[in-house]
């Protein structure tokens, strides 16, 4: 499902139009993203579980060429269904 699909979907369920929908939507997303730039956790009761991992440093390759290059170590941004969502997608 693309972005404009979610949007089309959202402000049809709740009556909203799409500018609204996709207003609320950016703003949902602002939220989640400036929650996890502050190293906290979003939880959402029922769905999940946004929340950030810390990758070390490390050494991987270049495909192309087979030499060795660098990792940094980085933030990266994780996500845990709750158990009320695995039930409902199996």
């Amino acid at each position: 499902m693309k972005k404009v699909e979610f949007v089309e979907a959202l402000a049809e369920r709740t009556g909203l139009t799409k500018a609204d929908a996709t207003r609320a939507l950016e703003g949902v997303f602002d939220i989640i993203k400036d929650e996890l730039k502050k190293g906290g956790k979003v939880p959402v009761a029922g769905f999940g579980t946004f929340s950030v991992g810390k990758r070390a440093a490390r050494e991987g390759r270049n495909p192309q060429t087979g030499a060795t290059v660098k990792i940094a170590a980085c933030n990266s941004a994780k996500f845990k269904a709750a158990s009320a969502l695995k039930e409902a997608i199996n």
